[in-house]
């Protein structure tokens, strides 16, 4: 193998050359997760084993996932490449980005290769505007699949989710009792399976707790990003919310920006609630309120869950729930007497567009 491969093997396993080349010689000397991350590395750079170093192809599993700009998709990826990778299995993970390689075309790549099985999270099987078919089409060639955060009635696979509906009960009983009662939701497109529990529970959450009819929760679908976050916010605090759950920890940040920038504090004039418990949560400015969802417990459950359907033991076909736990942190406090321009939430929340855009979650 060349200098330059051995170079690229290197920079991508983090370790030095001389390392690279002890492994793909097979000598002694090189702990067991290090010499992993480098044959690891020289799956996932297209390269071939030595011929003594070849394991077979059922080796490989793949990771499909969006873009890792959101801190809770690289958490996910960790624990599921972490997790296969102490069961014997290589990860190859696929990331998508806007304009980037089509997960479509992810899929063939892994069929090429191979591999043993496939996890998706939050992938197109969470878009209700897409057709179940490509998952389907894997299912009838005999490959084992998993999928996490989107849910598809009538396919026969293992899903695996977060309760949205009781995150946003969760959400709004923590601001009920702080004295809101004008909350306001700022989450991601409605075409997201996600997005519509999210809604669903948090307007059953308000109808059961603050008994608001459904016209008066005021709900913004926007961007799941920082600048989504800013924009639902500033509508939903023009409008009079005290309180705002967000759908993601990035919008939840966008929306304590945003407060800021209108003058107000977090959380004395306004209380704001995450999503996720996303790594650094806890160090934020200040300390974000948080559903946390069950990273670790779900991905380390997909990968069983492949395994087992891997080795013939397949498990029934259904959806396995995981309920969030709240993670009250300084976001949010006692509801303030903040007065709002002459109008109510109440007022003004059927006049609150729910605006289709495009994002991922």
């Amino acid at each position: 193998m060349t200098r330059a491969r051995l170079a690229d093997i290197a920079a991508h396993a983090g370790v030095s050359e001389a390392t690279v080349s002890r492994v793909l010689n097979d000598k002694p000397g090189v702990a067991p997760t290090t010499r992993q991350a480098v044959l690891t590395a020289v799956d996932v750079l297209g390269y071939d084993r030595p011929t003594k170093l070849r394991r077979k192809a059922v080796s490989l599993v793949g990771l499909v996932m969006p873009e890792l700009e959101n801190p809770v998709f690289p958490a996910f990826a960790q624990i599921i490449e972490t997790t296969l990778a102490n069961h014997g299995y290589t990860p190859v993970l696929c990331t998508q980005t806007p304009g980037g390689v089509h997960e479509d075309d992810y899929v063939d790549m892994l069929l090429d290769r191979g591999v043993a099985g496939i996890i998706f999270v939050s992938g197109l099987h969470a878009d209700t505007t897409k057709e179940p078919d490509r998952y389907q089409r894997l299912l009838d060639r005999g490959l084992p699949i998993v999928l996490v955060n989107g849910y598809l009635p009538g396919l026969e696979a293992p899903f695996i989710s977060t309760d949205d509906a009781a995150a946003m009960e969760l959400a709004v009983r923590h601001l009920a009792t702080l004295g809101h009662t004008k909350i306001g939701l700022a989450v991601g497109p409605a075409r997201f399976v996600p997005v519509v529990r999210k809604m669903a529970g948090f307007v059953k959450a308000q109808q059961a707790i603050l008994q608001r009819d459904e016209a008066e929760v005021p709900i913004i679908n926007t961007l799941f990003s920082v600048e989504g976050g800013a924009s639902a916010a500033k509508q939903l605090i023009e409008a009079g919310c005290t309180a705002i759950v967000s759908g993601s920890d990035m919008m939840a940040l966008g929306a304590i920006r945003q407060a800021r920038t209108l003058g107000l504090a977090v959380p004395d004039d306004i209380s704001v609630v995450g999503y996720d418990d996303s790594p650094l949560m806890a160090f934020t400015d200040p300390p974000l309120t948080t559903v946390r969802q069950g990273v670790r417990e779900m991905a380390e459950e997909a990968v069983r869950t492949l395994l087992d359907v891997v080795a013939g033991h397949p498990l029934p076909p259904g959806e396995l729930i995981f309920r969030p736990d709240l993670v009250v942190r300084n976001s949010t406090g006692v509801a303030a007497r903040r007065p709002v321009d002459g109008a109510s939430a109440v007022d003004v929340a059927g006049s609150l567009s729910r605006i289709p855009a495009p994002g991922h979650r």
